[in-house]
């Protein structure tokens, strides 16, 4: 298992009239190969608690492990945990600076200690996985459109060759078009790679058809972690603490209290039109003897 976090607590500005407990008594497993939606309003504690997972911050209280391997030992390497586990920021002109395209994504690489051969071959590999045409390696990634950046940023991250990457809000500022984009490019990179994915948004409808599994943040605790469908039964509680379910499990549900006989737990628009024609099939049928 990758990552497991254990009573894990953090506390903002402690001792001081800022303080503020930001993450409280977190136990959490996340194994390898997995696809995750971490979910929460603003000031939940996701953001927080991602930071802990590759040792940007350190716990008030608790342990971290990677790989049976406790982070906050003293002879644990902070450099290895945060190569293994990468971190894409919301805002991708936090993680962008050289001039180019491809010095950008070569430059985790080169900081390994690798060949110029291997340096090259890695910010290759990464640059086709995110789907980054060649006529834009030279440009400047300050030039580049929102989606563009984020694909530059997070192939930055991959050139690493992580065990877990994780996304904070990767689709936010971004049209329809550009979140659907990101979104079918990670779901390949997991799908292809096999690496662990933890995608971060404050949007059900953006990770409803991605992720096997969804962990719903509130006032700095674990509120839901259940896969999609399970979570979205609870859709009366989203909404209380500032989350809506998806569409489709609002439309389902009216269709239900219509009386429509249809399964109100499909999370996707593919799994209700499925659901919508097995009834229409079986009415039909009903009709007809």
């Amino acid at each position: 298992m990758s990552l497991i976090l254990d009573k894990v607590n953090y506390i903002y500005s402690p001792g001081t009239a800022y303080e503020r407990q930001a993450l409280k008594n977190i136990n959490l497993v996340i194994q390898d190969g997995e696809f995750v939606g971490l979910i929460g309003h603003t000031g939940s504690g996701k953001s927080t608690l991602i930071q802990h997972m590759n040792g940007l911050i350190r716990a008030t209280s608790g342990g971290i492990y990677f790989n049976g391997q406790d982070i906050y030992d003293k002879d644990f390497s902070m450099k290895m945990l945060r190569s293994k586990v990468g971190l894409v920021f919301q805002y991708p002109e936090h993680q962008l600076f050289e001039t180019t395209v491809q010095r950008d994504v070569e430059f985790g690489p080169k900081n390994l200690g690798l060949s110029k051969l291997d340096v090259e071959l890695r910010a290759f590999e990464a640059l086709k996985m995110c789907g980054i045409p060649d006529d834009l390696l030279d440009a400047s990634p300050f030039e580049l459109s929102g989606g563009q950046k984020r694909r530059v940023a997070i192939a930055g991250v991959l050139a690493m060759k992580p065990d877990v990457l994780i996304l904070d809000e990767p689709t936010s500022g971004l049209d329809p078009k550009g979140r659907d984009e990101i979104l079918d490019q990670i779901a390949k990179i997991h799908e292809e790679q096999d690496i662990t994915i933890i995608l971060v948004s404050h949007s059900m409808e953006d990770i409803a058809n991605y992720v096997s599994r969804i962990i719903v943040m509130n006032d700095g605790e674990i509120l839901f972690d259940n896969p999609p469908r399970e979570v979205f039964r609870h859709y009366k509680e989203l909404e209380a603490i500032g989350l809506a379910a998806p569409q489709v499990t609002y439309c389902m549900q009216e269709l239900r209290n219509r009386g429509f006989l249809v399964n109100t737990e499909v999370t996707t628009i593919t799994e209700a039109r499925d659901e919508i024609l097995k009834w229409w099939k079986s009415t039909g049928k009903m009709l007809q003897q």
